[in-house]
């Protein structure tokens, strides 16, 4: 785990398939305020294409980081604006 950032909450999107990790990550990230940190912990080995491209495709928020484990793909996201 990095320490450059502090999550502020964590989503738990595990047994979701694509793409609704991707959706329940936008709907938690639009209630966060500018720099807070959302952790997403999925288990769809698809979720660590779709919440790249989807971060890197939409203004506002950023990738901070991805994390692949045995069953669990974390993702942390900051909302930039």
């Amino acid at each position: 785990m990095s320490a450059e950032f502090d999550i502020t909450e964590t989503l738990d999107v595990k047994g979701a398939s694509c793409p609704m990790p991707v959706v329940k990550t936008k709907t938690a990230i639009d209630d966060l305020s500018e720099s807070e940190v959302l952790e997403v912990l999925a288990t769809d080995p698809g979720s660590m294409s779709d919440i790249a491209g989807w971060a890197s495709g939409t203004e506002g928020v950023e990738l901070v980081d991805q994390e692949e484990g045995d069953d669990v793909y974390k993702h942390y996201v900051r909302k930039t604006e």
